[in-house]
Formats: C-alpha cells, structure tokens, sequence
C-alpha cells in the first residue's frame, strides 16, 4: 500500500513550484517521478524557475533523491524542513541545488 503523498502545482511570484506533502518512499515513488516530470515540462515552456518545496514531507527514502538527482539541471531550488536538511547535504544534493530551509511553522496562541 503507497504511503500518503500529495502533490500541487502553485505559481509563485512568476516561479513554478512543485509542493508535496507527506512521505516519499518506494511505494510512492512513480507518482512522485511523474509529477515531477509534468512540472519540469511545463516550467521548460514557460521559462519559469522550478522550485521543488519538501515543506510538507516528513521523510524521503533515496528513490526520491535519485529521481530528485536526475532532474536537478531543472530545479532551481529545493526548499526542505529542518528534519531533511542533513539528508539533502549528506546525499550531496546540496552541492548540485540550491536548498533552502522551510520557514518554521508559526508558533501557536500564548498562553
């Protein structure tokens, strides 16, 4: 059974940006794969730069860095939480795309 991955396509300030949600593993990894593809084919006709935004994604396994690693001369930027930053380094993803930081999630009402 694949593991709950969600994806969205969002223009932001003139960028494409592929957001994904959940977990990203061999169970999910031909989806992940497609959307990918589908976004990076409409940023090449557009122009637009390609922002992958992990945000949202608690884990990913190496089948995604793979297939993030075969698209990274269309990405222009990956934006991570916290939890994937060390992993994106270590893999060596970081040398080859930029790889930002997700802003932390808004803190909740004071007490």
């Amino acid at each position: 059974m694949p593991t709950q991955l969600s994806f969205d396509v969002v223009a932001v300030a003139g960028d494409l940006r592929l957001v994904a949600a959940g977990e990203i593993d061999l169970s999910n990894i031909g989806a992940f794969r497609q959307a990918l593809a589908d976004v990076t084919a409409e940023a090449t006709r557009s122009g637009a730069p390609l922002t992958v935004d992990l945000a949202g994604v608690g884990y990913l396994d190496s089948a995604a860095i793979n297939v993030l690693y075969a698209a990274a001369d269309d990405i222009a930027a990956i934006v991570a939480p916290p939890l994937l930053m060390t992993t994106l380094r270590v893999s060596g993803l970081a040398e080859i795309v930029t790889v930002d930081m997700a802003s932390a999630e808004p803190a909740g009402p004071a007490s």
